[in-house]
C-alpha cells in the first residue's frame, strides 16, 4: 500500500512549487478542501509515440511463413492489370 499525498486548495494557491515538485517526482496528489477530497492530480506522462504492434511477427506466428511479395506490391500489380 502506498502513502497517499495530500495538498489543500490553499497549498495550491500559496505553495504550488512544492506541489509541482511532488508531481515531477511522479507522485499522485489528492487535493482536499475542508478535509474532503475534491480532486486528484496525476503527473503528466512522457510524450512518446504509442508502440505499434509487430504485424509481421503476428503473421509469422499465425501462418508459420511469410509472403515473398509485400501486400502493397500485390495491390499495385492488380491495379496495373486492368
Amino acid at each position: 500500500m502506498h502513502h497517499m499525498k495530500k495538498a489543500t486548495v490553499r497549498d495550491l494557491r500559496y505553495r504550488f512549487s512544492k506541489v509541482e515538485d511532488m508531481l515531477s517526482d511522479g507522485q499522485e496528489i489528492y487535493i482536499t478542501k475542508r478535509k474532503r477530497t475534491v480532486a486528484r492530480l496525476l503527473p503528466a506522462q512522457a510524450n512518446c509515440a504509442p508502440q505499434r504492434p509487430d504485424f509481421l511477427r503476428r503473421l509469422k506466428k499465425i501462418y508459420k511463413k511469410t509472403l515473398k511479395t509485400a501486400g502493397a506490391d500485390l495491390v499495385s500489380l492488380e491495379r496495373d492489370r486492368f
